[in-house]
């Protein structure tokens, strides 16, 4: 039986909400992009348990794909997922999709972030995505190792990968016991 509920994360710019979209509509699975539900017009952040509330809710239900990184939340969606895809790509592949963004939906909203919350460059952020295999990779497999062990992972690491799983997504999606 295929999961129910799946957790898309990694670095901004890998792809995550691409490869939620196409998974969900792939699987028939209800699909959150977490930027949508975190994020207030104008960019403005929730307040913290706000938004502890709001994913509670969110992984409380039966089956979504997931996209989002979120940290600060893992406690609560880990140990809920039953695949965690970790969108593991180089540096460099990451800023190129950060840098892209801002072009392709300037002056608009981004159909997966939260309403009020147009296209920008950001350079705090971009330096976020540079440092983000130093900083937060270690952190992510540390949450995996602890809080999604009992979880499917999928360690994806190139757009040749990425590419593979979606076209074939049944290999990784078979019980191991089949």
């Amino acid at each position: 039986m295929p999961p129910r509920r799946i957790l898309v994360i990694g670095c901004s710019g890998a792809g995550k909400s691409t490869l939620a979209r196409r998974l969900a509509g792939k699987l028939g699975l209800p699909l959150v992009h977490l930027d949508a539900a975190y994020w207030l017009p104008g960019w403005k952040e929730p307040p913290r348990e706000r938004w502890r509330r709001t994913v509670a809710d969110l992984v409380a239900r039966d089956q979504w794909v997931m996209d989002g990184n979120y940290s600060g939340t893992f406690d609560l969606r880990m140990p809920r997922a039953e695949m965690i895809v970790f969108l593991d790509l180089p540096r460099l592949v990451c800023l190129r999709g950060i840098l892209w963004r801002p072009l392709r939906y300037w002056g608009r909203q981004r159909p997966d972030m939260g309403p009020g919350c147009i296209e920008r460059y950001d350079w705090p952020f971009v330096q976020y995505v540079w440092g983000f295999r130093d900083t937060q990779r270690p952190k992510i497999f540390q949450a995996i190792k602890t809080l999604g062990e009992t979880a499917e992972l999928v360690h994806l690491r190139s757009r040749n990968e990425v590419r593979a799983f979606l076209a074939d997504p049944a290999p990784v999606l078979t019980p191991k016991d089949a």
